[in-house]
This record gives structure tokens, C-alpha cells and sequence, in this order.
């Protein structure tokens, strides 16, 4: 099984040249799934695994604009359209200047397995543009939203595609989308989530990546008898998922003493509570500021310059047993995991999309703490908007509680299928290969039921 593996990587290497990120997501989903291989033969003779690295459909577009000075500006836009075996191709769009075809295709593919996870009825698709959001005006955002939309909206739908947001797309861009969306097609549909409440939102999406990966934690740590309570913290990022996190550790009594953005990291030594919170929010959805300021008005905090790209990050490197990384892919590298290790972290709850290199994930499995993958500790963030869109189905909103509630069963169904699946497939404990074998079961099964389409 092992040279069938590294027969299939190399033919994703030839075929998918230049996409480092995407080879290293399909590498660890073909790891985990050569388990399953081999007590399915089945699964092989059908190439389900050769069919889902595949994407359906990939749509590349131009995205021309008009900045505020009247200067055309000429972006990428990107549709990745995945798998669509178990629902309408459901992820979210990115706006940011990394953005690429590999980038891309890594989220979709990893999408995929997440959206199995969740119980819904979710395909699995990602997209975006290689724009930069930074410094941009309101009608800057919209311009080019709307221009995004004139060409995406050919290809989504409600029964189709099912678009969200993701890094660089928050509120106020699902709003312009939505809104152009509506006046192309005629039509007012749940086609986006994310939607803002008074136009076909759900309560709790914003704060349901940030939630389940706290819910995920929680669960883990129930299987060792022990709590969030007391336990100090460290969270990445200061954008939607890791304010959300923090809130809900602080709920369930836990410190959270770190917050990070692309020009550095801050530590709080006494810890993030509600007000300090609330300044963040404030700083960073409204007045669009740099987390330095959190070191500038609160006295004790300590501010630390980003590091050089490559080198360790500071973050990592604080004296914790919990963290949770909710910045981006791969901000966790091998030394990062090292330190954490060394600090006295056992619990990582990944509130990003593989933030931690496969060396990492390598050091985290041998050192055997409870390590929650992405793809399973993040989803609480697409289970909200497989939520939202029933919802829209039914021209119905639940209450906060309702959908918390329903967020909470989603992280622990997920929680116990990959306890579950490693179980099954002599991993115990081994939430990477559980989350990957719990996704793709579903997803291949559904691909044979359908034929070789």
C-alpha cells in the first residue's frame, strides 16, 4: 500500500506542478485513507481516491475594478467545485493576496472531508481572488464584489454552489456579493451564507468556526476526564475565528493570553477577559487596526514584531496547555511545534485550515496529545452554514440557543466519529487519520452508489 501512495503522489506532483499546499493535503488524506484501501479493495478498483484529488470543475475568471482614484485594476477570481457526491458544492471565498490555483484547490480537497464530517448534506468547494482587502475603501469593496459576482454568478446556486466567506470576506463582502447576486439573477435565494440577520442569516454563524474548535477541545479533553476550565491558552489570528475562540474559552473558564496579526503577536500574561475582548473587536471590524494597539492600551501585554517567514513564531513559545491556531495554513512549523510541546501544551484545536506543517503533525501524533485536525476541530463554521441554509429553505430563523445547540451535537457527532474510525482501522486516538477516514467513507460510498460520473 505504501508504493501505492507514493505512486499516487507522484502522480499528483506531475499533474499538479507548483502546488505544495495541495500535495500536502491530498499526501496526509492518502496516508490516512491507504488503511482503508486495504480492507477495501473496492474503493481502489473504482479510483474513488484517483476521482475526488480530481476537481469536478474549475472556473479562473478576470475580475476587472475601479479603484477610488479611477486607476482599472485587473484581479484572478477562482471557483475550485470540488466533489459534489453528498450535497451542492459548499466553502468559502478568500480574498487575499496569496491566493492561487494550489492554495485553492488544497482548501476545496480539504473541504471536501470536512463537510462529510459535518452529518449535512455538503459538497465540497472553495474560491476566491488573489485581491488584497488592506486599506481598501467601502466602495473600493464593492466595486469589486460586484465585478467578482458578474462572472461567479453564472455558476452558483442554491441547489448548485453555495459560496461563504473566508479570510478577506467577512460581512460587509457577503453583502455586496449577495446584493449583486440578486440583482443578476432575479432572484432572492440562500445562496450565500454568512448573510447579515435582517436578510437571511443565521444567528451564531459568525461565531461558529471560533466555537466548535472550543467544542472540539472540550470533547477531547472529556476523553482524558478533564475540562477548559483553568487551562491557560494560546490562540493565533484576531479575526473572526480566533475572537470567537477566545469568547468561548472565556465562557468555559479558560485564559486565553495570545492574539496575532500579520505585523506581530501580542502576550497578556493575565489574560483576555471580556473588555479586552470587546477592544479587539472594536480595533479590528471596525477601525481595521494593527494588534500592536492592544499592547499600546493595555499595560502588562507585551508586543513581539511578526518573525521572519520560516523562523519560529514567538506565539508559539509561551508556557500553555491549549492552543488553538486560527490564522492560516502552515503558520505552525516544525520548531512552533517543538516549543509548544516543550511549553507544556497537550491540546491543539486547529480553528484554521492546516495551519500545521506535516512535520508538526508528525511531532504532535509520536508526542500522542490530543491533536484536533482542521478539517474536524474547524467545521462548526460550515455546519453553521449548512444550518443557515436550511433556514433559507424553510423561510425560518431558530434562536441563538437553537442553533448553539445544534452546533454543539455537529462538534461532538464529529468528535466521536473519528474517535470511531481510528478505532476501527487500529489508530486509537488518532484524530488525523480518524477525521480522514470518517470524511471519506462517506464521500466514497456516495460515489459508488452514483457511478463513475
Amino acid at each position: 500500500m505504501n508504493e501505492y501512495v507514493a505512486s499516487l503522489m507522484e502522480d499528483v506532483k506531475v499533474k499538479n506542478p507548483a502546488e505544495p499546499e495541495f500535495h500536502q493535503a491530498v499526501q496526509e488524506v492518502a496516508d490516512s485513507v491507504s488503511l482503508v484501501l486495504e480492507k477495501h479493495p473496492e474503493y481502489r478498483s473504482a479510483k474513488i481516491l484517483e476521482r475526488t484529488i480530481e476537481p469536478e470543475r474549475v472556473i479562473l475568471f478576470r475580475v476587472p475594478w475601479t479603484d477610488d482614484q479611477g486607476s482599472v485594476q485587473i484581479n484572478r477570481g477562482f471557483r475550485i467545485e470540488m466533489n459534489s457526491a453528498i450535497g451542492p458544492y459548499k466553502g468559502g471565498l478568500r480574498f487575499h493576496p496569496s491566493v492561487n490555483l494550489g492554495i485553492l484547490k488544497f482548501l476545496a480537497f480539504e473541504q471536501v472531508f470536512k463537510n462529510s464530517l459535518t452529518t449535512l448534506p455538503m459538497g465540497g468547494g472553495k474560491g476566491g481572488s488573489d485581491f488584497d482587502p488592506k486599506g481598501k475603501s467601502d466602495n473600493e469593496m464593492m466595486r469589486f464584489c460586484q465585478s467578482f459576482m458578474t462572472e461567479l454568478h453564472r455558476h452558483i446556486g442554491p441547489n448548485t454552489d453555495v459560496p461563504a466567506g473566508d479570510i478577506g470576506v467577512g460581512g460587509r463582502e457577503i453583502g455586496f456579493l449577495f446584493g449583486q447576486y440578486k440583482r443578476l439573477a432575479n432572484e432572492f435565494t440562500g445562496v450565500l451564507t454568512g448573510k447579515g440577520l435582517n436578510w437571511g442569516g443565521s444567528l451564531i454563524r459568525p461565531e461558529a468556526t471560533g466555537y466548535g474548535a472550543v467544542y472540539f477541545a472540550e470533547e477531547m479533553l472529556k476523553t482524558r476526564g478533564e475540562s477548559l476550565e483553568g487551562k491557560t491558552c494560546l490562540v493565533s489570528g484576531s479575526g473572526n475565528v480566533a475572537q470567537y475562540t477566545t469568547e468561548k474559552l472565556i465562557d468555559l473558564g479558560a485564559r486565553s493570553v495570545t492574539l496575532s496579526d500579520s505585523s506581530g503577536v501580542i502576550y497578556d500574561e493575565a489574560g483576555i477577559d471580556r473588555e479586552k475582548l470587546a477592544y479587539v473587536m472594536e480595533l479590528k471590524n471596525e477601525r481595521r487596526g494593527r494588534i500592536k494597539e492592544y499592547a499600546d492600551k493595555f499595560k502588562g501585554a507585551v508586543y513581539t514584531a511578526a518573525p521572519t517567514p520560516g523562523e519560529a513564531n514567538p506565539l508559539w513559545n509561551y508556557p500553555a496547555q491549549c492552543a488553538f491556531p486560527s490564522a492560516t495554513q502552515n503558520e505552525v512549523n516544525e520548531q512552533d511545534a517543538k516549543n509548544l510541546l516543550a511549553n507544556g501544551v497537550y491540546v491543539v484545536s486547529e480553528g484554521a485550515n492546516m495551519p500545521t506543517v506535516a512535520e508538526g503533525v508528525h511531532l504532535f501524533s509520536e508526542a500522542k496529545i490530543l491533536y484536533g485536525p482542521g478539517k474536524a476541530a474547524n467545521a462548526g463554521g460550515v455546519a453553521v452554514s449548512g444550518l443557515e441554509m436550511a433556514q433559507n429553505s424553510m423561510r425560518y430563523g431558530w434562536t441563538r440557543q437553537e442553533v448553539d445547540d445544534r452546533l454543539r451535537m455537529i462538534m461532538t457527532s464529529i468528535h466521536d466519529s473519528c474517535v470511531d474510525a481510528s478505532k476501527r482501522f487500529g489508530r486509537e486516538g488518532n484524530y488525523v487519520d480518524g477525521a480522514n477516514i470518517a470524511g471519506f467513507l462517506k464521500v466514497a460510498d456516495s460515489m459508488l452508489d452514483q457511478g463513475v460520473v
